[in-house]
């Protein structure tokens, strides 16, 4: 333990996610080595973000007005979403130059670990764009993981009534990545999966979803949640055994 500033400095940094007490320590010192200018330009940076950046009232990425630069740009094709977890998400699709549709920032994934439900993400913010602007095509770029499958089936259940075609974008990445770690070429050369007949046909995939389903069961939050986890549930194969957690 230090005294005074330099501890207080140490604290602060070990709350970022990512770093712990070690890194935060380095970055610390770091920081009391630099020159005054170096340090000030940091803490400005900060400050300047925490004023001016703001989410974009139609999808939910940063933003420095009421609207992001992609929602703003008449240029996109407002008839095709892709839905992504977080803002960092659309960064790397972006880098891809393949997307000329809009996002929409969900906020997160369906996570019962972390206290995470359907209710807690901007899923009813998607349906009113949906059925207000006109959207014939849903792309769901959440992570190829348990929380990413799970909301991606619940947000694709609530919006075939809708008559929108729905995807879930291939990766080239195996079960379990993060988002965050995909390359743009990757990505890229990925294909898309059609969700628009149901939860998948073949047995592979309803076995993946078996487990998914238990995932968004296990919620047990929001009563749509509990409807898809059925669903989920009886499309999986015979063979496919599901224990109880």
């Amino acid at each position: 333990m230090y005294e005074g500033p330099i501890q207080d400095l140490i604290d602060e940094l070990s709350r970022l996610p990512g770093i712990g007490p070690k890194s935060a320590q380095r970055l610390a010192f770091h920081l009391v080595k630099a020159s005054p200018e170096e340090a000030q330009r940091l803490a400005q940076a900060i400050v300047r973000a925490k004023e001016r950046i703001a989410f974009c009232r139609d999808c939910g990425n940063v933003a420095e007005g009421d609207r992001c630069r992609i929602c703003a740009d008449a240029s996109r094709d407002a008839t095709l979403l892709v839905v992504v977890e977080e803002p960092k998400d659309v960064a790397t699709l972006e880098r891809t130059a393949s997307i000329r549709g809009r996002y929409h920032v969900l906020g997160g994934a369906i996570s019962p670990l972390d206290g995470i439900g359907p209710e807690d993400l901007r899923v009813q913010e998607l349906l009113d764009r949906v059925a207000r602007d006109g959207v014939r095509e849903v792309i769901i770029a959440t992570n190829p993981n348990l929380e990413g499958n799970a909301t991606a089936m619940y947000v694709a259940a609530l919006l075939k009534p809708l008559g929108v075609r729905v995807t879930r974008i291939g990766y080239g990445m195996p079960m379990g990545g993060d988002f965050e770690y995909v390359d743009a070429v990757t990505v890229r050369e990925g294909d898309t999966d059609d969700l628009a007949e149901g939860f998948g046909s073949s047995g592979s995939r309803t076995a993946q979803l078996a487990g998914t389903a238990v995932h968004l069961a296990a919620t047990a939050l929001d009563a749509r949640a509990r409807r898809v986890a059925a669903d989920l549930l009886e499309a999986a194969p015979d063979d496919v055994v599901v224990v109880p957690c």
